[in-house]
């Protein structure tokens, strides 16, 4: 179904991501696919793939079946997708998307990208804007605060922690996940 903005045709969310399927390369279709369940107004249902993959089939010796294995709803960001993904992959569990931490009174206190709450811990990965922005970087710095009286350990994750396979970042969270109580197999 092609749809039309402004005059310009273009291809429905659910097809144009079976498209770039012969492209991309199996994290990009993972992060591509969290984007479209997600947000206020989902752009597709994870039905709607499955569907668009019965229908029109899948590619690359099944690809879009093994993403969508792994694509997990809520997640606002493709370097968050990629983080989840470093932390699963390493063996470290999987952590709740989009968790709300409340204080001991029931009042929220922050949404945490990714949680770990049987643990008391939160990996966040921080983008440019956190670098760039003053009063972003303010706010996000109270905000981490909160997360910590609270007793959680919040493991701030920047770019520098997701390169060469992400093992830092993976090092960082699984450290704190051991402080924490967890251990391999847990």
């Amino acid at each position: 179904m092609i749809l039309s903005r402004g005059g310009l045709p273009i291809e429905a969310p659910v097809r144009a991501w079976r498209q770039v399927g012969s492209l991309w390369a199996l994290d990009d279709l993972i992060a591509a696919a969290d984007y479209l369940l997600s947000g206020a107004r989902p752009l597709a249902t994870s039905e709607q793939l499955r569907e668009e993959i019965e229908v029109m089939g899948d590619v690359r010796r099944g690809i879009l079946r093994r993403a969508l294995v792994e694509v997990r709803s809520g997640v606002r960001s493709p370097r968050e997708t990629r983080l989840r993904l470093a932390l699963t992959r390493a063996g470290l569990p999987e952590p709740e998307i989009n968790w709300v931490l409340c204080d001991d009174g029931g009042r929220p206190v922050a949404e945490l990208d990714l949680a770990y709450p049987r643990w008391g811990v939160c990996p966040e990965y921080d983008g440019r804007v956190h670098e760039t922005d003053r009063r972003q970087f303010a706010k996000d710095a109270d905000r981490w605060d909160s997360i910590r009286e609270q007793g959680w350990e919040h493991v701030r994750i920047l770019n520098v922690h997701m390169r060469n396979g992400a093992w830092r970042a993976v090092e960082r969270v699984r450290g704190a996940l051991i402080r924490a109580g967890w251990h391999e197999g847990a």
